[in-house]
């Protein structure tokens, strides 16, 4: 069981490391696997359980994206019928919802291909849908798209792991109607009733937020600060409903249930205590997941609980990797998905370290070891993993955890599930639970933010490598061997690699020019041997995203860069200056240049100026624009910068539009050659004049513009002209983030969308 479950997990990995889907007639071998099962030799049976696991995550990949919308409807206004099926998701502007289509007709009303379910902004409305109603609507619909960066959140995987194959909005139009109610929506209609019901008890609570998350599992209220706590503090697995929520509350109905059957008369008789306390525990699990909208991670939780449980019933004592094998073996063939999923391994992981590390010791049983040892392990153990997938872990996660988890499991958990759970009966003691459990919130937050404001609170670096990830796991399997074994020490030598990630960076004389995808915006990071300078930093999308938090900081922390020498604010216009205060927050000693130093008060700003110059590793970075008595407009006035590596060049322009260029003409005339070149302003038509793209004759022309965006940027006229220049021409919209390196041996240019790649991703 445990080696088949580790090599059916290992042929679900080989498949989501491909770029492309391989055909679903593989399916066609699964017959001849299944007989190969029953050889006695081991490993014909491994390589079978491994390709049974391949072939079923082929299957049931290729389902969903059969689901894809077609490509000629991307932009179009389309009708569409269906359902909502989630929470909605409601802004001072806009309701965000899932959507599953049941029909869509195109704009001449033919009827098309369903793409499933769909992630719907409505914008400036009135109507309020509600789980279950039934809609027609008519919306703009694009395929799955999002930003491409080294380090950054790959928001298509996440698409696909939620089944999602359309996002897009609704259309303000009278055609759009409430035309009844599905009753297969049931589940999410009472999560929506208990959440209203929440806020009418609790309207002056701080901590509604925080109730509704451990309750319903619903997060839309939780405003950016609070996430940062709970991140700084290792603390943010509290406020899922996780496999230790719902562990710890099956495991208190188990106990409770088995004590009072015991004295209940003759029923032991006909049921024993055990088996009513087992079936007691898995059906308060099953509520609290429902609660939580049976997610996926919901759903694994609750498998893992429910194996959990029912092995306690057999005759038979199975060693607990088994269990947890079974466990997993469950959760990989409900979704063999759930392994994109950083919950899946973390919660495997920290069961399976606290097993590893509980099991086999002697000594005395006192509060420390039953509690204590526990955080001790479990935050040791995962730094690994977390900084695998988060880029970094909390040093304070420790003594956040040994006070948290108990006060928030033990005494927040039952208190809001038991004022939920009464809420549709008697509102008056519901509302006193939930009130109390709030209190109770109310006195653990203080702590959690005077350990997140420490500045030693997290602990940031690269991602590392997969043969790094791989020693730092065997050092803590040796690290956490019991006391008196000899050698434990040398775990700490295995874990050093993870500390101390090798960066490359360019040689002397070199220069790594990164153009960021952002989005429709523009950010660009460029690095020397010891420096690194930043060129803007894409848009703030809304109050609780933007590019800076979501892109540049990511992809900065990926590369290895503690110290950021430069940051340069081309302009003022969101899409370049949004993500500002986000870099600063993570760089707060940078310093600034821009043509705006108004909007940066408070930060002593440079004004960019032509003729500033300075030499970093022998790499030369010149502003060429604008002059100092330049009263351009805001796009005119955009610090243009040159950068010279050897004899190869970089030129990044913001969005000067054609005066600029005139101006740019004139002052440099026939010496603006360069080999790469930032297309100006998106590549609009109100810039790239044709004596303009002749004068920089670039080689390589990179556009940074948004997937479908709403300015249809960049022009095809401007296309074509770099195109009669013979420039080579890239969008990050289309490539992803673009790395350029300037070097001894040439220019080289390489795209993050072709090295990252994997088959859910767009063409």
């Amino acid at each position: 069981m445990r080696s088949g479950t580790i090599a059916f997990l290992t042929g679900i990995l080989v498949l989501v490391q491909c770029q492309s889907l391989p055909p679903a007639s593989f399916a066609l071998l699964l017959p001849l696997l299944i007989i190969c099962l029953f050889n006695r030799n081991m490993v014909f049976r491994l390589v079978a359980c491994a390709a049974i696991g391949f072939i079923w995550a082929l299957l049931r990949a290729d389902f969903v994206l059969q689901q894809d919308l077609a490509r000629d409807l991307e932009g179009q206004s389309i009708q569409v019928l269906g359902r909502v099926v989630s929470l909605p998701d409601a802004g001072p502007q806009r309701v965000r919802f899932e959507f599953e289509i049941d029909e869509l007709r195109d704009a001449a009303g033919k009827n098309r291909p369903l793409p499933g379910k769909a992630r719907l902004n409505w914008y400036r409305s009135q109507s309020k849908p509600e789980p279950g109603q039934v809609w027609r609507l008519t919306v703009r619909l694009k395929r799955p798209h999002g930003f491409m960066n080294p380090g950054g959140f790959d928001y298509e995987r996440w698409l696909f792991q939620n089944r999602i194959r359309a996002t897009g909005y609704v259309v303000n139009m009278a055609a759009n109607e409430y035309t009844g109610e599905n009753r297969g929506q049931w589940l999410n209609r009472l999560r929506y009733q208990l959440r209203r019901r929440m806020a009418v008890q609790l309207p002056d609570t701080d901590q509604l937020d925080l109730l509704t998350a451990l309750s319903l599992c619903d997060r839309s209220l939780l405003e950016q600060d609070r996430m940062t706590t709970l991140i700084r503090t290792g603390t943010s697995h509290l406020l899922a409903i996780s496999g230790l929520h719902i562990g710890l509350v099956a495991m208190l109905v188990f106990a409770v249930v088995r004590r009072l059957w015991s004295v209940a008369g003759k029923l032991p008789l006909y049921v024993g205590s055990s088996y009513a306390a087992t079936v007691a525990a898995i059906l308060v699990a099953c509520v609290y997941a429902l609660l939580a909208g049976f997610s996926i991670p919901t759903q694994r939780a609750l498998l893992m609980v429910a194996i959990v449980l029912l092995t306690l019933l057999s005759p038979r004592r199975y060693p607990f990797s088994q269990v947890l094998c079974t466990a997993m073996l469950a959760v990989l063939w409900l979704d063999p998905f759930a392994v994109l999923d950083a919950g899946f391994w973390l919660s495997f992981a920290a069961v399976g370290i606290i097993a590893y590390g509980m099991g086999c010791r002697y000594g005395p049983r006192n509060l420390y070891w039953q509690w204590g040892r526990v955080q001790v392990l479990v935050a040791l153990g995962l730094i690994p993993l977390s900084l695998a997938w988060f880029q970094q872990f909390s040093l304070l996660g420790i003594p956040a955890n040994l006070v948290a988890v108990p006060w928030v499991s033990l005494l927040v958990v039952p208190l809001t599930l038991s004022g939920t759970l009464l809420l549709p009966f008697c509102t008056t003691l519901a509302g006193a639970l939930l009130s109390l459990a709030g209190k109770a919130l109310a006195l653990l937050w203080p702590m959690l933010d005077l350990l997140a404001d420490n500045r030693l609170a997290v602990w940031q670096q690269a991602s590392p490598p997969v043969w790094v990830l791989l020693t730092s796991l065997a050092g803590v399997l040796i690290l956490l061997q019991p006391g008196g074994l000899p050698g434990r020490w040398l775990g700490f030598c295995w874990l050093l690699p993870l500390f101390f990630p090798l960066q490359p960076r360019p040689a002397p004389g070199a220069a790594r020019i990164t153009l960021l995808d952002v989005g429709q915006g523009l950010a660009a990071v460029i690095q020397t041997h010891n420096h690194t300078l930043v060129y803007d930093t894409g848009a703030r999308f809304s109050k609780y995203f933007n590019a800076g938090d979501a892109v540049v900081v990511p992809f900065l922390r990926q590369s290895g860069v503690h110290n950021l020498d430069m940051l340069i604010i081309s302009h003022g216009d969101n899409d370049h200056i949004g993500g500002v205060q986000a870099v600063l927050k993570s760089y707060p000693d940078t310093s600034l240049l821009t043509s705006v130093p108004s909007q940066l008060t408070g930060r002593h700003p440079r004004t960019c100026r032509r003729g500033q110059y300075w030499e970093w590793d022998n790499v030369r970075f010149s502003v060429l624009h604008p002059a100092a008595d330049s009263a351009a407009s805001d796009n005119n006035h955009s610090c243009v910068l040159r950068v010279t590596a050897g004899h190869r060049s970089l030129l990044v322009t913001g969005d000067i539009e054609k005066a600029a260029e005139g101006q740019l003409l004139g002052e440099y005339a026939g010496n603006l050659a360069t080999d790469v070149l930032v297309v100006p302003h998106h590549g609009s038509k109100t810039s790239s004049t044709p004596a303009f793209i002749h004068a920089v004759n670039p080689e390589w022309a990179l556009i940074a513009a948004g997937y479908r965006n709403r300015f249809k940027l960049p022009n095809q006229d401007i296309i074509q002209r770099y195109q009669q220049n013979n420039s080579m021409i890239l969008n990050t919209a289309r490539r992803g983030a673009i790395d350029v390196h300037f070097n001894q041996a040439g220019l080289t240019v390489e795209w993050y969308r072709h090295i990252a790649r994997r088959f859910w991703h767009s063409n």
